[in-house]
């Protein structure tokens, strides 16, 4: 018998000793660039909101498909959102993660990739949340905390502070209100409100009249720029003043300004591909050479108010974006997880 168990055990330790390498874990320089690279598929596959960061990698699984020359990741990201709105198009490491004071969010996505020499995006679904108002002022108690997008303080400074930016803005045409993104207020010695919203140009040149503002079209080409604003506005009652309509003359800010923006613009996409074309055309073209697709840039064409022929329609997202409460969740399956934390903002109650 002993002599039996002997060669038994020899035969499992050989076995053990031929096996195949452990699957990837959380470490794995493999696993956290299939990560790394879904999220940035992720975030060009998004429409609308924030872009998304990497916090860490909680949890994966590995499918070798050899029929295939590759492997099937299947992934839990604990993502974070960023100060740069998807409209951008920025790489999620080229933004900021949102701070204790920017009504931070966080939440994780389950992604599924296949990787060879490259990886590819094939889902994912992703649940988001704010962080509490109480954990945020449990660690600063004077910053701001969140605001409902549609109380009228909220719609009222989006509004103004795109007044403010059509009034300075050097650009060609005026623009107008998209979606109001993202509200908080602070008080300090006076209420203040912080608004982050989305603005869209329109065909309205800056020669129009004030009074046909309400009812200028956006533009609807692919030429038409986009961006995004953060307005802020100290509600000081005894010092605010009432401004006259854009384009009047008088409109004035008193010495304290209650009403600060400031906006992103983004040049179409449509454009920088036109530069691009221009720019490679080589000798043929070089009066094309510096042509300058700014935002000052008068567009060659002429916008009309009906829809635009040439206007391509997004492809179809292969992911979701929701917003929910936390939840449990199990512990992870793989080696090595869940990955380090890149973030926690001092939220060490929290675990985000």
């Amino acid at each position: 018998m002993s002599g039996f168990l002997l060669v038994l055990c020899l035969a499992l330790w050989h076995q053990g000793g031929t096996a195949g390498p452990d699957p990837p874990g959380c470490s794995s320089p493999d696993a956290v660039r299939a990560a790394e690279e879904a999220l940035e598929q992720i975030n060009q596959d998004r429409t609308s909101g924030y872009v998304l960061s990497l916090n860490r990698l909680y949890d994966v699984s590995h499918t070798p498909q050899q029929e295939q020359g590759g492997s099937l990741y299947t992934l839990t990201i604990d993502v974070m959102e960023t100060k740069c709105h998807i409209t951008s198009k920025k790489a999620w490491k080229q933004c900021q993660v949102k701070g204790i004071g920017d009504v931070p969010v966080y939440g994780e996505c389950q992604v599924s990739v296949f990787v060879d020499t490259q990886v590819k995006l094939q889902s994912y679904s992703c649940v988001l949340r704010e962080v509490p108002a109480t954990a945020v002022v449990d660690v600063c108690p004077d910053c701001p905390t969140a605001e409902n997008l549609n109380d009228p303080i909220v719609v009222e400074t989006a509004n103004l502070s795109l007044q403010r930016f059509n009034e300075e803005s050097p650009l060609a045409n005026y623009f107008t209100l998209g979606n109001i993104t993202k509200a908080s207020s602070q008080w300090v010695v006076w209420p203040s409100y912080f608004v982050e919203f989305t603005i869209l140009e329109t065909v309205c040149s800056k020669k129009t009249d004030p009074s046909e503002l309400s009812t200028c079209p956006t533009m609807n080409c692919q030429f038409a720029h986009r961006g995004f604003c953060l307005g802020t506005h100290v509600a000081l009652e005894e010092e605010f003043e009432v401004r006259n309509p854009v384009g009047k003359k008088g409109s004035s800010y008193k010495n304290h300004k209650p009403v600060e923006v400031k906006c992103e613009i983004y040049e179409p996409q449509a454009a920088v591909t036109e530069k691009v074309a221009h720019a490679t055309a080589g000798s043929g073209h070089p009066e094309l050479h510096d042509h300058n697709h700014t935002h000052l840039h008068a567009h060659e064409h002429v916008h009309s108010n009906s829809p635009s022929p040439t206007v391509s329609k997004p492809q179809g997202s292969i992911g979701t974006v929701v917003n929910q409460p936390a939840s449990p969740r199990s512990a992870p399956m793989a080696s090595s997880c869940p990955g380090p934390r890149r973030h926690n903002l001092h939220l060490d109650k929290l675990k985000l």
